[in-house]
């Protein structure tokens, strides 16, 4: 992964070379195009200001443009939507540097705000120009002041869904006490009840959130098993109240009777699936749920418990192949989103490689990664396709990735609303 002040650097260098007057039309000229849903070779894309003006073969949206041009060449490349991170946690780093209680704990919100920015920067030259960021773990509404500071350019960052507090029930989520006279701060915002919940959704969409994010179960049962916390009651009241402002919910749940409960509720998506089945998947796919496997986060849980890559895989990581076997099976629609802080961000390519090491094809992945998690967040009026009335987000990798997944790693170019954040030397 480049250091901080290497993509600095680069940073600093397109701005230097890489600005173009408002009127311009900046002609794209890859080898192929990955429209969102297809490869497209020999496809041109020409923008101005902030917005896909034309895209098609190079002769035809070469017929329409008028007035002052600039080429670039971007021989040997793809050029293709800007990816989408459906799981992030930019107020989170890699646990491996710091335990997850410990960050909550004993970082201040200042701290953990200027990690954030730096983790969006990297994120952001990575070639993932939206993020949907899945809860601060105690760092309250500071996600919501990150993308403002984003918006404003006071910070470089992808375009950021907030989830702001992540919403668990009393008593199921963590920082542990040990003691019951001790309360220590907690990872997510506790509600109970119709009212609680209806309370704690309001209050969260009057700060600044773009969505809501339940636990729908976690380790409290009585042995640390998996067990449900909200429910069904709760969890419909709580998708009607945030269904109400154009909000979706997003539910993280393991067990099947969670995941049940949450779809027959009406969520967005289910996050992780551990223990989901064929039965679970199909009935996900009939109710219209989206899965966001998150299979990076158990890969790299595994791995700073000592287990090395390349040994037999440990039981944790043989079941989630199975589960991912059973979701590619059902048909259900799989977004692309690792629960990225769990491990450093910049490093989201990860998930897309071990989708494809868990029998997805490449092509279906980067389907996943644009233009599917655009539609599951509602926001392909924008982004997630290369196609005209969109904004510019695009990034050109070198090589073929629907052949070789790896090369979404080889970014050469970023741009974000029709502005170049990177964009390296030939």
């Amino acid at each position: 992964m480049k250091t901080f002040f290497s993509v600095i650097a680069a940073f600093i260098c397109v701005h230097v070379h890489a600005q173009v007057a408002g009127d311009t039309v900046l002609l794209l000229l890859p080898d192929r195009v990955f429209d969102g849903e297809q490869m497209q070779p020999g496809w041109a894309v020409a923008v101005q200001s902030d917005t896909i003006r034309w895209a098609g073969t190079q002769d035809f949206v070469r017929q329409y443009v008028k007035g002052p041009l600039r080429e670039v060449s971007l021989k040997g490349m793809t050029l293709l939507p800007g990816l989408i991170e459906g799981h992030a946690h930019l107020f989170l780093h890699a646990y491996n540097e710091t335990p997850w209680n410990d960050q909550v704990l004993f970082e201040s919100r200042a701290e953990r705000t200027a990690r954030a920015a730096i983790h969006a920067l990297a994120t952001l030259m990575a070639g993932f120009t939206t993020v949907r960021d899945l809860g601060t773990e105690g760092a309250e509404y500071d996600d919501v002041g990150l993308k403002k500071a984003i918006e404003k350019g006071v910070v470089t960052g992808p375009r950021m869904l907030c989830a702001t507090r992540a919403i668990v029930a009393t008593g199921s989520y963590a920082p542990k006490s040990p003691s019951p006279d001790l309360h220590l701060p907690q990872g997510a915002a506790e509600a109970d009840g119709v009212e609680g919940l209806t309370r704690e959704i309001r209050s969260q969409i009057g700060l600044g959130a773009d969505l809501i994010k339940l636990y729908g179960d976690n380790r409290w049962g009585a042995r640390g098993e998996a067990m449900p916390t909200f429910t069904a009651g709760e969890m419909k009241a709580a998708v009607e109240v945030a269904g109400s402002s154009g909000r979706k919910v997003a539910v993280h749940a393991y067990t099947q009777e969670a995941i049940r409960r949450a779809c027959d509720a009406g969520v967005c998506s289910i996050e992780h699936g551990d223990y989901a089945n064929l039965a679970t998947f199909d009935y996900m796919r009939q109710k219209g749920v989206a899965y966001y496997p998150t299979l990076a986060a158990g890969y790299f849980v595994r791995k700073y418990a000592g287990w090395k890559p390349g040994t037999p895989e440990p039981a944790e990581l043989v079941n989630k192949r199975r589960v991912f076997t059973d979701a590619l099976k059902s048909g259900v629609t799989i977004g692309m989103g690792g629960d990225v802080g769990v491990y450093s961000h910049g490093n989201n390519a990860i998930e897309m490689e071990l989708m494809v090491d868990y029998g997805m094809a490449p092509l279906q992945v980067l389907r996943a990664a644009t233009s599917v998690n655009a539609d599951v967040f509602g926001i392909a009026n924008r982004v997630g396709r290369i196609k005209a009335g969109l904004l510019a987000d695009l990034v050109a990798v070198a090589g073929n990735p629907a052949k070789d997944i790896g090369a979404v790693r080889a970014v050469f170019m970023v741009m974000k609303g029709g502005k170049m954040v990177l964009l390296s030397k030939p």
